[in-house]
């Protein structure tokens, strides 16, 4: 289990970081208890409960090590572990609430959260968060994150950790070019074409192509345009001029300054091509630094917040916090909640924080010392809290909108990547689904 080094000291950059952003018995199936709608059972409190890891693969060892403890401390509880990788998680909720076999327990990012709370299939945490020794030590900031995302005012999820969007750069490689830190927008640009050298296969940049593509993109349209809001009234600003412009230049880097598989890549082959060590740039979050440093050490790459304008103004988008969900067709909750319960506790979500380089919830957690020890985390906090960083809140409440950002929207994407689709043409469409989606979420919750 997690090992403290040396005393705790607070981590107030972490922290503050988190408050700008947020299993049934073996007889009730084989991966999980019933359909949305079914009401479930308290349950004896013992027994086996599924739990469904929504980063299966990338967080399955911590988990495991996680679940260890939990079954060792409650010896009348096993947890039945199943690992399903994130660009599956959406359809496979969706089938459960549907056909039935959903978990006592899931993992549920807040991007998904609306969706599958408003077919209630989710039980509401408030109380038992009350009443529970978890209460006061969830940091207020994710929760309120959660709180909003579920679209209800209600608690649907325990939030874990929050993550951030990172600009990973390998300092070797930029010091042979005589180049700077990529701090700045323009810096990055001149950095992606001068690392480039497409005959010995290196290249400044790897660009998201695959599953995750259009959050990589709001990033970034939104830091080069430093357009605030993702609304103005009612309508979205993903298609303003300025927006089209920074997609146009960013897309622009595809095959230039990137390798041409890139336009199928999802985060796993994104971040396994960078850690080759034939690509200067990577944008992606906190989760990853663990690799990095397994695959380069830590002298040869920095983690630094996503560049600003010229004028030092950090635009960024955020990122959601990620949670454990108790579904309401559980047929022993009570197991399930105490499940929640330690994996929400102090140590265990240290534990799982640090293997993933994420921020904790458990506000205890947040002052271990392996925060400020991660630079990344630092850095990102620093940023946050310099004075000049706004966060366009993204509309996770819209139940549409995990659909509507990945789905429906990645293929076209790739369009935009290869050349047969205007950046204007896919933003216009991008606008017309969202402007469709917030008018009959407010028709909803008049």
């Amino acid at each position: 289990m997690h090992v403290f080094r040396g005393g705790r000291r607070r981590a107030a950059g972490a922290l503050a970081l988190t408050t700008a952003l947020a299993l049934t018995l073996a007889a009730c199936g084989d991966d999980g208890s019933g359909a949305a709608g079914d009401k479930g059972a308290e349950g004896s409190g013992k027994g086996e409960i599924t739990f469904w890891d929504n980063n299966g693969g990338v967080r399955t060892d911590v988990w495991k090590e996680i679940i260890a403890d939990f079954e060792k401390a409650n010896p009348d509880i096993k947890v039945k572990y199943v690992g399903i990788a994130a660009k599956e998680v959406q359809s496979k909720y969706d089938t459960a609430i549907q056909g039935g076999g959903l978990p006592d327990v899931g993992g549920v990012g807040a991007a998904m959260l609306a969706g599958i709370a408003a077919q209630n299939a989710l039980e509401p945490l408030d109380a038992r968060i009350d009443a529970s020794p978890l209460k006061g030590k969830l940091n207020t900031g994710m929760v309120d994150s959660v709180r909003s995302a579920g679209g209800r005012e209600k608690l649907f999820t325990v939030p874990t950790s929050a993550n951030n969007g990172v600009l990973y750069y390998r300092t070797d490689l930029f010091q042979a070019a005589g180049l700077q830190e990529p701090a700045t927008w323009p810096a990055f640009y001149t950095a992606a074409e001068k690392l480039t050298d497409q005959k010995s296969n290196r290249f400044g940049y790897t660009i998201r192509g695959g599953a995750g593509s259009v959050a990589q993109a709001l990033d970034a349209m939104y830091g080069q345009s430093g357009i605030t809001s993702f609304w103005r009234g009612d309508t979205t600003t993903v298609n303003d001029p300025a927006n089209v412009a920074a997609l146009e230049k960013y897309a622009g880097l595809f095959k230039k300054t990137t390798p041409a598989a890139d336009v199928n890549n999802d985060f796993t082959k994104m971040v396994a091509q960078w850690d080759s060590g034939q690509i200067g740039m990577l944008n992606h979050n906190l989760g990853s630094y663990q690799d990095h440093v397994k695959a380069l050490g830590t002298g040869k790459f920095r983690g630094i917040p996503l560049p600003t304008k010229d004028d030092g103004t950090r635009v960024q988008v955020s990122n959601p916090v990620d949670g454990l969900g108790l579904f309401s067709s559980s047929k022993n909750k009570t197991a399930a909640w105490k499940f929640i319960e330690f994996a929400a506790s102090h140590e265990a979500n240290s534990t799982w924080n640090e293997s993933a380089g994420a921020i904790p919830s458990n506000t205890e957690a947040a002052q271990d010392p392996w925060i400020k020890e991660s630079e990344p985390t630092r850095l990102a906090a620093e940023a946050l809290f310099s004075g000049k960083t706004v966060i366009v809140q993204l509309p996770y409440y819209l139940p549409d909108w995990n659909t509507i950002s990945k789905a429906d929207n990645e293929p076209a994407f790739q369009k935009v990547l290869l050349g047969t689709m205007s950046a204007k043409d896919f933003l216009d469409d991008l606008a017309e689904q969202l402007n469709k989606a917030q008018a009959e979420w407010k028709s909803r919750t008049k």
